[in-house]
């Protein structure tokens, strides 16, 4: 585990797989931290340098205070991976991961040689499901939304699972402050304009039970870049990385190598 001060927050990442190797980037969703990819990046194949952060008010990163802008977070992970001297990475992002892949991509050619939109849109929700959100929040405590959040999240043969525990606790453990700040964050994009003008290789990938972004909404924003590809991983929810991490490894590793990022 390390820390990256980066002034006005301090992100919390770690760097697994090969210090040398091409570098692939992965960004979590709302409401958990890097451990989202536990599951899925032994799966994926040698040589590559796996990258993974805390956004802020996430996980072990800082907390500055509350609302967010997409701008800040977009900031976040561009001066990150310029700290961490990372160009021509594979970006990987999972819901608003998914907003920061595009916002950043569309800032930092040089950052990213290819993208993964999983789970994400160029807009998720209206602004007055979010405020809404942001209000039970600060009244109730995620514990208020995460019975909800749960069915949105995993497919209900997931649901049924001991496991579903684990990822229940990881939501209502984040910092109240920092859901609010990111949900603030998602209320406010509207990437259709901008990510309509990126020109890189793109695989998007949706889950069949996503109750959060559902398939039609990731398939309409990947179309948005021409000469882009959609993947449906069956019988999964919001996070198909933890349902179905084998089937999501191969996925990604299919298009690590159609962009020859992995050799072989």
């Amino acid at each position: 585990m390390q820390i990256a001060d980066l002034g006005d927050v301090q992100l919390h990442y770690r760097i697994d797989g090969d210090p040398d190797g091409a570098p692939v980037v992965f960004a979590n969703s709302l409401g958990t931290d890097l451990r989202l990819w536990d599951a899925v990046l032994p799966l994926l194949p040698a040589g590559l340098k796996l990258i993974r952060y805390d956004k802020r008010g996430h996980g072990l990163s800082s907390q500055p205070p509350a609302p967010y802008s997409m701008g800040a977070l977009v900031r976040d992970a561009e001066a990150l991976l310029d700290r961490l001297e990372i160009r021509d990475c594979v970006f990987v992002g999972l819901s608003i991961g998914g907003m920061i892949a595009q916002g950043l991509a569309v800032k930092r050619m040089d950052q990213i040689r290819a993208l993964v939109l999983s789970n994400t849109a160029a807009k998720i929700g209206t602004p007055e499901m979010w405020n809404e959100r942001i209000e039970a929040v600060r009244a109730g405590g995620i514990e208020a939304l995460a019975d909800s959040i749960m069915e949105r999240w995993f497919s209900k043969d997931f649901r049924a699972t001991p496991e579903l525990a684990l990822w229940r606790n990881m939501l209502v453990r984040q910092p109240a402050d920092g859901y609010a700040g990111c949900s603030a964050a998602i209320s406010g994009t509207d990437f259709y304009t901008p990510t309509s003008g990126l020109r890189l290789p793109t695989l998007g990938i949706a889950g069949s039970e996503d109750g959060s972004t559902p398939p039609d909404l990731v398939r309409e924003t990947v179309d948005l870049i021409p000469g882009s590809r959609f993947e449906l991983i069956r019988k999964a929810g919001h996070l198909p990385c933890v349902e179905k991490p084998a089937e999501y490894a191969a996925v990604l590793t299919q298009f690590l190598r159609d962009v020859g990022h992995v050799r072989g």
